[in-house]
C-alpha cells in the first residue's frame, strides 16, 4: 500500500478535516475543519522573491468521497498570501497547471509570478498536489508495459505484427497499475479531485472556490462548476480540454498536432539561411525523417524514436520553442548527436514516472474505454492522413485494457454555474480551441477570449499579451465578465535570431 495512505475510521467527510504542517506526521487528532495549520515546504517548491514567502500544509480527504469514514488521503497544499491591502483582497485562487499528473504545489509560485499585479495583491494563491500526485499519495505504476524503456519501442505501429505489439504495450501498462495501484483505480478521478477542491475551500474558510486551471486544469474547473455550481466563484479555464471522452480528445490531438508540424515545417523553410534544413516544407518534412529513422534504426545513447517523438511533441506545443528543435535537427544531421533534442530531465526519474502514472489513472476513471480494435482502426485513419504521425499523447488508449471500468463519464459544466471565463489560442494544437466552443454550450453564461494568429499552448499569464490578461485580471479582480466574447490580436509565429 502507497505509504501516504492510511485509515481514519472515525473522521467523517468536511465535519473534521485532520490537518498537519507539512511535512510532519499526520496529526492524532483532528484540527478546526476551517483551519490549515501551514509551515515549511518540501525542497520542490521554490521560494518567491521577497517579501512573499510560500507555506505548505496537508489536508486529509476520503480515498472515496462516497464513503467518508472509509481510507483517508493526505493533500499537499501552498499557499502564497496577497500582497495588497485587505482592503484589495479577493479571497483565495486556487491554481492548477494541467497534466492530469502535474503537481501544482509549487505552482502557487511559479503561476503566481506571473500573473498581473492587481490579482497578485487580491488572492492568496494556493497550489495543491492533486490526489495520486507529488506529496498526495503518489501513485507508482512501475516499469508501464515499458514506458521507461531507454530507447522505447517504435511509437508509431505499422502493420499487423508492430500493432499488436503496440496493443501487447497498452496492455502491459494496464496491468503494471493494477499490480502498482489498484486500490485506487476507482478513485483518481477528475470527480473525486473536484470534491478534494471543495475540501481545500471549507478548510480555507472561503465561501466560494475562486480557480485557475491551465490545460487539464480546465477539465476539473469544468467538473468542479458542474459539481457545484453555487460554490464556484471567479473561474478562468485556460486553453480548454473539451467535454470529450479522454480517448476522442487524445485522436483529436494527434491530428491537430500534424497541421501544426506542418506549420513547423514550413516555418523552418522559411528560415533556410538560419536552419538550413530545406527552402521548402517538403525538403524541411524529408530533412526530419532522416533524422527520426536515423535515431530509429541506430539511437544515440538511449535516444531512439520513441524519445524523439516526445521531443517533438513537447515542442510543437509552444512555438518558443520550435528554434531549438530546428537546431537539434540540425545538430544531428550534421555531427549524428542528439544533444540538442534530448530533454534536460531524465524521462524515467521519479517525478516523471509519478506524472505518468497518475495521467493514465485520472484518464481511465473518468470515462469509457476504447476497444482495441477501434485504437488500431485510429491509428490507422490517422497513418492516412500522414504516414509518421506523433502519438505520443495518445495516453487513454491504455484505458482498452484497464481493471477498472467507471460507472459514468465525468460531468461538465452547468447552466446554474456564474459567469466562466474561457482563455484559448486560435490554433493551440494541444487543446484545439473547437474544445472551448463546445465547453462554452456546457457553461451557457461565460465568455470566451480568444488569441487570434497565436500557435502556442497556454495563454493567461504566460503569452504576454496585455489583451488577454488586463480581460482576466478585471474578471478576477473586479468580477467584470466581458459583456461579449472577445479577441486578442497574437503574436504570430515567431522571429529567430
Amino acid at each position: 500500500m502507497n505509504p501516504y495512505v492510511h485509515r481514519t475510521a472515525q473522521l467523517c467527510a468536511l465535519a473534521a478535516l485532520a490537518v498537519t504542517v507539512f511535512p510532519a506526521a499526520p496529526a492524532q487528532a483532528a484540527a478546526p475543519p476551517t483551519a490549515l495549520r501551514f509551515g515549511a515546504c518540501p525542497d520542490s517548491v521554490p521560494a518567491p522573491p521577497a517579501p512573499a514567502r510560500v507555506e505548505c500544509a496537508r489536508l486529509s480527504v476520503p480515498l472515496d468521497w462516497d464513503r467518508p469514514h472509509g481510507q483517508h488521503i493526505q493533500l499537499a497544499v501552498s499557499r502564497v498570501r496577497a500582497s495588497g491591502t485587505p482592503a484589495e483582497r479577493r479571497g483565495a485562487l486556487l491554481v492548477n497547471p494541467g497534466g492530469p499528473g502535474g503537481s501544482g504545489l509549487p505552482y502557487a509560485v511559479t503561476k503566481r509570478a506571473k500573473l498581473p499585479a492587481s490579482v497578485r495583491r487580491s488572492y492568496d494563491v494556493i497550489g495543491f498536489d492533486p490526489r495520486g500526485v507529488g506529496h498526495s499519495a503518489p501513485v507508482d505504476c512501475g516499469d508501464m508495459g515499458g514506458l521507461f524503456a531507454a530507447p522505447g519501442a517504435d511509437p508509431v505501429p505499422v502493420g499487423p505484427a508492430t500493432e499488436r505489439k503496440y496493443l501487447a504495450s497498452l496492455r502491459g501498462t494496464a496491468d503494471d497499475c493494477a499490480a502498482g495501484a489498484k486500490h485506487v483505480l476507482p478513485y483518481l478521478s477528475t470527480e473525486q479531485t473536484a470534491r478534494d477542491m471543495d475540501a481545500i475551500r471549507v478548510a480555507l474558510g472561503e465561501p466560494k472556490t475562486n480557480f485557475l486551471g491551465v490545460s487539464y486544469g480546465t477539465y476539473l474547473g469544468a467538473a468542479y462548476a458542474a459539481r457545484f455550481p453555487q460554490r464556484t466563484g471567479h473561474m478562468v479555464l485556460d486553453s480548454v480540454v473539451g467535454p470529450w471522452d479522454w480517448y476522442d480528445f487524445d485522436v483529436i490531438q494527434s491530428r491537430a498536432l500534424l497541421r501544426q508540424r506542418d506549420r513547423f515545417f514550413a516555418w523552418v523553410s522559411d528560415q533556410h539561411d538560419r536552419f538550413g534544413l530545406g527552402g521548402g516544407a517538403k525538403e524541411v518534412r524529408r530533412a526530419y525523417l532522416r533524422v527520426r529513422e536515423g535515431l530509429a534504426a541506430h539511437p544515440v545513447n538511449g535516444f531512439g524514436s520513441a524519445e524523439f517523438d516526445r521531443a517533438v511533441y513537447r515542442a510543437l506545443g509552444r512555438t518558443e520553442r520550435w528554434p531549438g528543435l530546428a537546431d537539434g535537427l540540425r545538430a544531428y544531421l550534421d555531427d549524428g548527436v542528439a544533444d540538442g533534442l534530448r530533454p534536460a530531465s531524465a524521462f524515467d526519474g521519479p517525478d516523471s514516472r509519478n506524472y505518468e502514472a497518475a495521467n493514465r489513472l485520472v484518464k481511465c476513471a473518468d470515462g469509457p474505454a476504447p476497444s482495441p480494435r477501434r485504437i488500431v482502426a485510429d491509428i490507422r485513419h490517422t497513418r492516412s492522413l500522414d504516414a509518421q504521425p506523433v502519438l505520443t499523447g495518445m495516453e487513454a488508449s491504455t484505458c482498452a485494457y484497464w481493471q477498472h471500468r467507471p460507472a459514468h463519464r465525468t460531468p461538465l459544466g452547468s447552466p446554474d454555474a456564474p459567469p466562466v471565463l474561457l482563455v484559448a489560442s486560435a490554433h493551440d494544437p494541444v487543446t484545439p480551441i473547437e474544445g472551448a466552443r463546445k465547453l462554452q454550450r456546457l457553461l451557457p453564461h461565460s465568455r470566451l477570449v480568444t488569441l487570434d494568429n497565436d500557435y502556442s499552448h497556454g495563454v493567461f499569464a504566460s503569452r504576454g499579451n496585455a489583451c488577454v490578461d488586463d480581460a482576466a485580471a478585471a474578471y478576477l479582480v473586479d468580477g467584470r465578465a466581458p459583456e461579449a466574447d472577445v479577441r486578442c490580436e497574437g503574436p504570430g509565429l515567431p522571429g529567430v535570431s
